[in-house]
Formats: C-alpha cells, sequence, structure tokens
C-alpha cells in the first residue's frame, strides 16, 4: 500500500486511465483546490454500498499501489473516489458554440440574460436536484462555498427574467476552469450558461474549459478529447495570477454573435 502525503506528491500520469486515481477522504477546501490543481477531482460516495463496492473493487489495486491513498488516514478514503481520465474531455474556448437551432433561438430574442457569481450556492444545489447517485454531498457543498467565498469557485447564472433556469460551476485554475456540473430548467438553458462561461473567461484570459466527463452534451457545444498528459501540462503552466472574469448581467442573444462582436 503507497500513500502520498498530499495531491502535490501525486503523479496522476502514472495512473491507469479509466478508474480512479486515488482515494482520500479529505474533502477540505485546501484539499479540494490542491486536487484540482493536479489535475484531479472526486467522487463522493452516495450511501455505505457504494463505500463499500469502492473498498471490495479497488482495495487490491491499493494494496498493490496502482491506486494511491492520500493525505492523513483520520477517516475511511473509500468514501470518496478521486478520478483523473485519460483522455481529458475539454472545450477550448474559442471553439465552444451553440448549435444552430439554438443560436436561432437567440437572434430571435429569447428573453434570456446571463450572470456571474449572483446565486452560486443556488446553482450548486440546483446541479445536485434529486441525481443519482447523488454525489454532491453537504460536506463538498461547504467546501465548494468556501472556495467561493476565497475567490476560486464560481458560476454562471441563466436567467428568464426573475426565474433561474440554467446554470454551471466549478472552480477556476488559472487558465483552467474545470466545469463541475450544470442543469436546466428550461431546454438548451445549461448549453447557454457554458457558453456564456466560455466568453467570459476568454476575457479573463482563460484557454479551456475542463468538462470532466465526456458526453454527447459536451460534444455538442465543441468539447473534444485530449490527452491527460497534455491537460495536465496546460494545469502546470497555468498562471495563478490571472484577469477575474467579467461580473455583469448581460443579454443571452449576445452569444449567438460571431465571438468578437460579443
Amino acid at each position: 500500500m503507497r500513500r502520498c502525503p498530499g495531491w502535490e506528491a501525486l503523479d496522476v500520469l502514472e495512473a491507469a486511465p479509466d478508474g480512479p486515481v486515488a482515494f482520500s477522504a479529505d474533502l477540505s477546501p485546501g484539499g479540494l483546490l490542491a486536487a484540482y490543481r493536479a489535475g484531479v477531482y472526486p467522487f463522493p460516495a452516495s450511501d455505505e454500498y457504494t463505500r463499500a463496492l469502492n473498498e471490495v473493487v479497488f482495495a487490491d489495486q491499493v494494496e498493490e499501489g496502482r491506486i494511491r491513498l492520500v493525505g492523513e488516514l483520520l477517516a475511511d478514503p473509500f468514501a470518496v473516489s478521486w478520478w483523473s481520465p485519460d483522455p481529458r474531455p475539454v472545450l477550448p474556448v474559442s471553439a465552444a458554440h451553440l448549435s444552430r437551432s439554438l443560436a436561432r433561438r437567440l437572434r430571435n430574442r429569447l428573453p434570456w440574460s446571463t450572470s456571474l457569481d449572483r446565486e452560486f450556492e443556488r446553482v450548486v444545489r440546483e446541479c445536485r436536484g434529486d441525481r443519482v447517485p447523488l454525489w454532491l454531498t453537504e460536506e463538498l457543498i461547504a467546501s465548494l462555498i468556501r472556495l467561493h467565498e476565497l475567490g476560486h469557485a464560481h458560476s454562471v447564472e441563466v436567467w428568464e427574467d426573475s426565474d433561474l433556469v440554467g446554470g454551471v460551476f466549478g472552480l477556476r485554475i488559472g487558465s483552467v476552469f474545470s466545469m463541475d456540473s450544470m442543469f436546466f430548467r428550461r431546454p438548451g438553458a445549461s448549453k447557454i450558461a457554458v457558453s456564456d462561461l466560455a466568453a467570459r473567461f476568454a476575457q479573463a484570459g482563460g484557454e479551456l474549459l475542463d468538462a470532466q466527463r465526456d458526453s454527447p452534451h459536451v460534444r455538442d457545444l465543441g468539447g473534444v478529447l485530449v490527452p491527460r498528459e497534455q491537460y495536465v501540462r496546460l494545469l502546470r503552466r497555468s498562471s495563478r495570477d490571472s484577469l477575474p472574469m467579467p461580473t455583469a448581467t448581460l443579454p443571452a442573444h449576445r452569444l449567438a454573435q460571431p465571438a468578437q462582436s460579443r
């Protein structure tokens, strides 16, 4: 069994491409931020069955050192698995786009607007909803809220008048923004949230939105797969002294225009 004292000592490039790279019970704000900087994101077990399944399936790989235990063993590490898939699904901010049909709806002045960091906790809890498995635990939510207060975690909201109809949230690591989750209450609202995030992030010098998990939804927005090594290399050279993202509430129909005219 091989244990790393912290995420900075874990080399994810040595890990398997399609399973957890580590187990650690540390969901503290500092631990969470260090993990994202290492290219790793958490997936807490939603119940005792899932936690026990982690141990049954992966205990041998942990014992052999192929999956690391990270941090002090003050709590059950199998309660939280940590992932860094290879390849990694990402959206270059310059390539993020809306479908023709959704862009057409916006050009027809769909009465939506977007904002940044106006309702962070509300977006997180909307993303949690009644999803199964319930990986957004209260402990993880509390750490995300603290990281938001410290300026590391951000949300984009999509509004129809005063109603919140969509959003996305995640953590910013220099020129990379790792998107944790998104939601919609109107068709297309989560895609508009991601497109708005890409536009705001580009203005702040951002290069890449990390989608964490591949999906048709991500591909529709312009997502591509890159080798994990390329993604981690960008993280390691990513500047932490970045410009702030614009916070103004803006009309969503601007996202249907060419990037240079937004």
